[in-house]
């Protein structure tokens, strides 16, 4: 079995080094090609292939031999970071090589929390990230979601009311509670930025850079069917997607505004305008630690300059006593300031 694995992972790997596609689509696309491999082949290599990725300069630390596979696998098979962190060897490592970080983007860190905050910050980034629901309240109550859920091992988490946690991991996306729309697939930080937006029924709400709506979603409750939610995305298939959550959701109070044509008209009406920027990701490196290894300077400062630009041209669609609410997914104080 395991060098069945092995071969698997090791073209998985190659096809990375070809492709700039996110590891998820690359894996499906990999999974659905390759039929024989089960449920535990395909759970392993996903797993090893993230690890391997978290822990990139760990690995060529500790494993030097270049395509000595076996080594290398075996490592991440039984690397225990709370260990490691005790070893000798790991604290003579120059110290964005302990936490396996870009030596720029560590620098950026410690600069900005110092060297202790900064370590801790990558070593939660290497971690895997929990699988996080949101409960739909305009079909169900949390404590209903959790009751549809009991195989999975759900648990409520206090500080967030809508939030369910699951310890066993699946594809939630063929359950009936998902079908039915119950709940979506949304992390702790989202619903909480969702939750300070006090939209409320009858007011207007632009989300800018919408993605497929995952905030509108959450924030449509408040808004009891009253108001409008308007979703802008320059990407088109992620709107056909929001169209799609929407409808299972059950939300019916919005519109796309696609185009400078939708939002025209919307300029100086808005009660709410959300403004989820694009970013260099940084503090979302649990879900997607490759991202850390694109990361640049140049990339950065290209970032923080769109950013402003999309602000600057976001506040023309508020109210006089409108609100802009802007966010990013972003650890680096340059784009949050």
């Amino acid at each position: 079995m395991r060098p069945f694995r092995h071969h698997h992972l090791i073209r998985v790997l190659e096809k990375i080094e070809q492709s700039a596609l996110p590891y998820d689509r690359l894996l499906s696309t990999y999974f659905r090609e390759n039929p024989a491999l089960g449920s535990k082949d395909r759970k392993w290599i996903a797993e090893t292939l993230y690890a391997l990725t978290r822990w990139k300069l760990l690995v060529e630390a500790f494993t030097p031999m270049a395509n000595d596979w076996e080594k290398t696998f075996a490592f991440i098979d039984t690397l225990d970071i709370s260990k490691l962190t005790q070893d000798e060897q790991w604290q003579k490592l120059p110290p964005h090589v302990r936490v396996s970080f870009p030596e720029t983007l560590y620098q950026l860190l410690a600069a900005a929390y110092g060297d202790e905050r900064a370590q801790e910050l990558c070593l939660i980034s290497n971690t895997q990230a929990p699988l996080t629901l949101r409960a739909n309240t305009i079909k169900c109550t949390p404590e209903e979601l959790l009751s549809q859920l009991t195989s999975f091992a759900p648990k409520s988490i206090p500080e967030y009311p809508q939030a369910i946690q699951l310890e066993k991991r699946t594809n939630l996306f063929t359950i009936p509670a998902f079908k039915e729309g119950l709940f979506e697939v949304q992390d702790e930080g989202s619903q909480k930025l969702a939750e300070l937006i006090e939209a409320k029924p009858g007011e207007h709400v632009l989300d800018y850079c919408s993605g497929s709506g995952g905030k509108a979603l959450a924030i449509a409750p408040k808004m009891q069917g009253k108001g409008q939610l308007y979703l802008h995305d320059i990407r088109q298939h992620t709107l056909e997607e929001a169209r799609q959550r929407f409808k299972r959701a059950g939300v019916e109070n919005y519109k796309i505004a696609g185009d400078s044509k939708g939002l025209n008209p919307l300029k100086g009406k808005m009660d709410w305008v959300v403004v989820d920027a694009p970013c260099t990701g940084t503090g979302t490196l649990r879900r997607n630690p490759d991202m850390k290894w694109r990361f640049t300077e140049e990339g950065l400062r290209e970032m923080v300059s769109m950013q402003r630009e999309i602000v600057e041209k976001e506040v023309s669609y508020l109210k006089k006593t409108g609100i802009l609410v802007y966010m990013n997914c972003s650890m680096i104080p340059a784009e949050n300031e």
